[in-house]
């Protein structure tokens, strides 16, 4: 029915791809690498909130008594070290200013007819007319009145020094977070115009002081990212413990890469190292999911493979925690 010659051709294909297919899975199974169940070393962690905080809080304060004439900023507004955020005025400096003033031309005028009189009196003293006594008196009232205008002029300055101290100034670069004085509020020296929050941000831990002992300065811990740039989790670094423990809680500060430099006080989920333990990690791609059960494929010592159940934990990164079937010293291999 067919032609004969036709048919070995179909035939001799049919055979060189089922070589070629058998020879790939062959060689697939000699190229997949065992791997070597080993125990090691895995901290547990704590989940806990930390809060987004400032390393420094820095008040911008008046140093002059008066009224807040003008306020520049809001709360959340971004300020720079010296930047004017708010001006006091206090109305009996430009009176002193007004007074001292006056003052100072009247000084002037006695200056002036002083010098006047001490150079008539030189030129009297020249032609023998008047003694040396006058000459002297003369010379002593220019030299006063001189000096009585250089007094003033310092007054003044220090009047006008106040009135520009009536600039507050903001202490450092930052965020303000509150701003507790509204135009027209009477305040005296040193109070605070605006709280600053330098731009230095850290996540501020508190964990039960059972923990203690496991917090220490460069440990690691992970970061919820989803809260700040909707990553999946970020790593930081524990970078201050403080000594002294509070209300029952002992007090951290990480360092984290990407905190923002704006919701101070936001509320993020972190997770801390405690204590160590043994666990068993195996690679993710080694296990394998059927009808709701995870397998793992084991060889034996003879050489041959068996699929074994195994009952895994939490994955860490691209590995999983085996917490049983499985036991130090086992040869696992892709199934």
């Amino acid at each position: 029915m067919f032609d004969e010659p036709i048919m070995m051709q179909f035939l001799q294909r049919t055979l060189a791809v089922s070589l070629f297919v058998a020879a790939g899975f062959s060689g697939g199974s000699a190229l997949a690498e065992d791997f070597l169940v080993q125990v090691s070393q895995q901290a547990d962690e704590k989940s806990v909130f930390a809060t987004v905080e400032s390393l420094d809080v820095i008040p911008a304060r008046t140093r002059i008594a008066g009224t807040v004439a003008e306020l520049k900023i809001v709360e959340g507004d971004r300020v720079e070290r010296g930047q004017i955020i708010a001006l006091i005025s206090d109305d009996k400096n430009a009176l002193r200013i007004r007074s001292i003033n006056a003052q100072i031309a009247a000084a002037r005028a006695e200056n002036s007819n002083a010098q006047t009189e001490l150079d008539r009196a030189n030129d009297l003293f020249g032609r023998g007319i008047i003694p040396k006594n006058r000459l002297d008196a003369a010379i002593a009232a220019a030299k006063v009145t001189g000096n009585q205008v250089k007094s003033l002029t310092a007054n003044r300055n220090i009047v006008s020094q106040q009135v520009r101290e009536g600039q507050v100034l903001a202490p450092n670069a930052g965020r303000v977070l509150r701003v507790p004085v509204t135009a027209g509020t009477v305040v005296l020296p040193g109070e605070s115009v605006a709280l600053i929050a330098t731009e230095n941000y850290v996540l501020r831990l508190q964990l039960p002081e059972r923990h203690a002992r496991f917090m220490k300065k460069g440990a690691n811990i992970r970061v919820d990212g989803s809260l700040i740039d909707e990553t999946n989790s970020m790593g930081g670094e524990i970078v201050r413990v403080y000594p002294q423990i509070r209300s029952g809680k002992v007090i951290a500060d990480a360092q984290v890469s990407g905190l923002g430099d704006y919701f101070v006080g936001e509320r993020v989920r972190v997770w801390v190292p405690t204590r160590t333990r043994e666990v068993i990690l195996i690679p993710a791609y080694l296990v394998v999911t059927r009808f709701g059960v995870d397998l793992v494929n084991l060889i034996r010592e003879d050489g041959t493979h068996t699929q074994i159940v195994v009952q895994v934990g939490r994955q860490i990164g691209d590995n999983f925690e085996v917490l049983s079937g499985l036991q130090a010293g086992d040869r696992i291999t892709a199934p």
